[in-house]
């Protein structure tokens, strides 16, 4: 009997109180998912090495990061029933009046905490289970890698983990109900029923000093950090920080009088339809809650910043990836003959074939790239320091056009007496070529084609830096070898290539690594010499580890916090819906039609989601230029990318949670 009523209770509160259980269920979901990455098959790719650690050093992350949310969750379920037992003090008083006493009643919450739990634990585990078979899915996807044959992923340690961090919530619950419990006597929980909100508006002229008071914090704060940058942790940091939440602390206080007064300058719409109503009810919620606004603001903050900032990284080391590795991989070979000690190039694409490896049957296309490096005359400049441009990499036309076309860009051309150029930001030489002079190579006079001036990242050999190469004839190089010996021509062979599409790239790259050995032995022979091998795959994997720790972790983090303030927003709501149910009845007897009642409880909910959101993308876009400021030293911040992923996940979290607590509201205005 006392299960059935424990149980009868739990599913009456699920009616009203829905939007407490999708987040239980949600967090547990979630908890379950990012634990169990050490499970997906996809992290094998990171094992051993350098890898091994980045994927250590992330499991090692999420660990700590469960801890934080595991805290974040347990004050967001105290919170939430917080709320629902204050809604059910009346109902415990009737329990005491029919005779239980207060063991037995801490006895019942117990039970309704203990199938809460059990409800929750349970969808939650099953949701999470299902989403984590998507986990690898989504990873490979990432990082275009070719998926296997699923199987089917179940993480123990991370199910366990899960039971124990929520099981010690629901226990924190239990007790916190028990003692909330025995505190309470009769008189109090049957006199439970909610009073009128005793709206104390503050006087128009400290409602307005406090609302410039809170913009001349957040500017202060603002300018100090767009100034100081992210990087400066010192004393000054700190006080920005408060600046800025006191600054958005004012801004909620000083709404509580203000708005209800600015709307009640204008007439109009001040008295039109329940306008009065609505507007008095927000304005006396808003003064009693500015405190938790507050939060929900700087928790919404943090959940667009980090989930803005991940996603804009991982986007950002696709970018630099794709330019540090334009094609799929790249091979050079030296031969050092064993008498003489002299080095020549190896004819690559012959040797692969002969070790085993058909560059014709294997790949869609292929380049031999030769860069000549060599002085390079400028007659203006004679006898200055500037006459001649050292060691400059030269790249023939053909040889350019070929890493173009396996880049899929279209080719260019050149004069028979020009010279195009790649020009680097940080190159000295830069600012010379920028006058565009004549040169003398080879005895060739070479003026410059403003047609073919590329500022880009030349990978040659998959270097991360950006080089300044001249691009010349072919015929300028044809007789390379007469130059004199005193200005040698130092000559760098590669063979790029790409994988045919029709064939997995993993499969072509391991045939490709199961030659090297024979390629090693048919190049050198009885000869020393060296190689040079990297694939864009080999390059993905390092960049791996650290684009799931910055992406997962920080989605991880950016749905924990929008989660909490969506749902801490809603249960407010519903709450307040719960206290405005017999006022709106009152409506209803004065005639306000039903369409009138409802708009004024969505214009509430709508308020309540609406300002501290608003607030917070104010702030988060302050924050996005000041974190993009720091990631221009590597790259640039793909801000385009970001806001879509974030307006995505408001969208479907937050915009879920306020068309719950919609329609929550207005049924529980309705039913009571």
């Amino acid at each position: 009997m006392f299960s059935k009523l424990a149980l009868k209770n739990v599913t009456r509160s699920l009616k009203d109180y829905s939007v407490y259980f999708l987040t239980l269920t949600f967090g547990v979901c979630i908890f379950y998912v990012f634990n169990s990455l050490d499970s997906q098959w996809v992290m094998e790719a990171l094992q051993g090495g350098e890898k091994s650690s980045i994927l250590d050093a992330t499991l090692m992350l999420v660990d700590i990061f469960s801890v934080f949310v595991s805290v974040i969750l347990a004050f967001l379920i105290l919170y939430a029933n917080n709320f629902m037992f204050k809604r059910r003090k009346k109902e415990l008083g009737t329990y005491m009046l029919l005779g239980l006493s207060q063991g037995r009643i801490s006895s019942l919450l117990f039970l309704e905490t203990l199938f809460i739990g059990v409800f929750s634990l349970a969808i939650g585990l099953a949701l999470g289970v299902l989403l984590s078979q998507f986990i690898s899915v989504f990873t490979a996807g990432l990082f275009q890698i070719t998926i296997p044959q699923f199987h089917f992923v179940f993480s123990l340690k991370a199910l366990l983990k899960t039971l124990l961090y929520f099981g010690v919530i629901f226990l924190v619950v239990m007790v916190f109900n028990s003692f909330a419990v025995s505190r309470r006597q009769l008189i109090d929980l049957l006199q439970a029923e909610r009073k009128n909100e005793d709206l104390k508006l503050k006087s128009i002229r400290s409602s307005v000093v406090l609302f410039v008071l809170s913009i001349i914090f957040l500017g202060v704060a603002y300018t100090m950090l767009l100034k100081r940058g992210l990087l400066h942790i010192d004393a000054l940091f700190f006080v920005m920080l408060g600046l800025g939440s006191l600054g958005t602390l004012f801004f909620f206080r000083a709404l509580s009088g203000f708005l209800l007064r600015v709307f009640q300058a204008n007439q109009k719409l001040y008295y039109k339809g329940l306008n009065m109503f609505t507007l008095r009810q927000f304005a006396a919620r808003v003064g009693s809650n500015y405190v938790s606004m507050t939060v929900i603001c700087l928790m919404l903050l943090l959940a667009i910043g980090i989930t803005a900032c991940s996603v804009g990284m991982n986007n950002t080391l696709d970018t630099l990836t794709n330019a540090q590795a334009p094609y799929d991989f790249y091979l050079s070979a030296e031969r050092r003959s064993s008498e003489t000690g002299e080095t020549t190039p190896v004819d690559v694409p012959a040797t692969l074939r002969r070790a085993g490896f058909d560059p014709a049957a294997q790949l869609s296309a292929g380049a031999e790239v030769t860069v000549w490096y060599s002085e390079v005359k400028i007659p203006q400049y004679a006898g200055t320091d500037d006459e001649f441009l050292d060691y400059t990499g030269i790249l023939p036309l053909s040889t350019y056009n070929a890493m173009r076309a396996l880049a899929g860009q279209r080719p260019i051309t050149l004069e028979p007496d020009r010279y195009g150029q790649t020009l680097s930001d940080w190159d000295s030489r830069t600012e010379i070529m920028s006058e565009d002079p004549v040169l003398e190579i080879q005895g060739h006079a070479l003026l410059a084609d403003s047609r073919a001036v590329f500022h880009e990242n030349l990978s040659i050999g998959y270097s991360t830096g950006s080089f300044f190469y001249l691009i010349v004839p072919d015929e300028v190089l044809a007789y390379g070898g007469d130059w004199t010996a005193d200005k040698p021509i130092v000559i760098e062979r590669y063979f790029c290539g790409n994988y045919r599409a029709d064939v997995p790239k993993e499969q072509t790259e391991a045939l490709l690594h199961d030659t090297l050995s024979q390629f090693h032995r048919l190049a050198f022979e009885n000869d020393g010499g060296s190689s040079r091998f990297n694939t864009k795959l080999e390059i993905y994997m390092e960049t791996m580890g650290t684009k799931i720790m910055v992406l997962f972790l920080g989605i991880y983090l950016g749905i924990v916090f929008l989660l909490c303030s969506a749902a801490v927003l809603a249960l407010q709501q519903l709450s307040q819906a719960a206290d405005n149910a017999p006022r709106y009845r009152i409506l209803a007897r004065l005639g306000a039609e039903e369409k009138m009642r409802s708009r004024s409880v969505y214009v509430q909910v709508l308020l309540a989601f609406l300002l501290p959101l608003l607030l917070a993308i104010v702030h988060s876009v302050v924050g996005m230029t000041a974190a993009n400021a720091v990631i221009a030293q590597v790259g640039r911040l793909d801000t385009v990318a970001s806001s879509a992923v974030t307006a995505a996940f408001i969208v479907v979290f937050y915009g879920t949670y306020l068309l719950a607590t919609c329609w929550g509201s207005k049924r529980i205005v309705k039913s009571r």
